[in-house]
């Protein structure tokens, strides 16, 4: 398998944990990431996957740095943009981050996580209109992302669009596989029984 493929299926497995795995599966992952960018010298791969082992020892600050390094030497990667603006989230640097998502999405307007993070922060601050175009869009460019469905029911829910709600909610426990993700199925039951109870 050739290298950069290697390291950006690393990438997308790193997500995923992060999304519904363990901290100890993500940690693995990076490491394996990191190990390999070493060994081909590859300076933007070795920045990024530094910047994740940060994020993940919750050391957001150093993170940025890495994800800066990472941007210097690849200004298109915009998973070091999306990395960045959810470690200022951490931070508290809300307006800021923003920015930064805006940013991969330019350079980068094909990379569906940084659609869903954008759309996730909007949803937290209020912004469920906005929020709700942003899921829409990476579900536009990957339409099997169950936690972006899970959001956009939160956003849907958060506006009294209930039956949308219900719909997106009804397509995360039908993207989740069988067995996966036990305690997430179990919330997102409880929810859809909540609405229909409330209909």
């Amino acid at each position: 398998m050739d290298n950069i493929v290697q390291l950006l299926d690393l990438r997308i497995k790193l997500d995923q944990a992060i999304t519904y795995g363990s901290h100890d599966d993500a940690l693995e992952i990076a490491i394996q990431g990191l190990k390999i960018a070493r060994e081909k010298q590859l300076a933007s791969e070795i920045e990024y996957f530094q910047g994740q082992l940060e994020i993940l020892n919750e050391n957001f600050t150093k993170a940025i740095g890495h994800f800066d390094r990472a941007i210097k030497y690849n200004p298109s990667d915009g998973a070091s943009y999306n990395d960045r603006a959810l470690c200022m989230v951490e931070l508290g640097i809300i307006d800021e981050s923003i920015f930064y998502f805006d940013k991969g999405i330019e350079v980068e307007p094909d990379y569906a996580t940084i659609y869903h993070n954008k759309g996730w922060l909007l949803n937290n601050l209020g912004r469920h209109t906005e929020a709700i175009v942003c899921f829409k869009k990476a579900l536009e460019l990957e339409p099997g992302r169950a936690v972006t469905y899970d959001n956009l029911a939160d956003a849907l829910f958060n506006l009294s669009d209930y039956k949308g709600a219900l719909v997106a909610y009804r397509k995360v426990l039908e993207l989740l596989k069988p067995g996966e993700c036990r305690v997430i199925k179990e919330e997102i039951l409880q929810k859809i029984k909540e609405i229909e109870d409330e209909l």
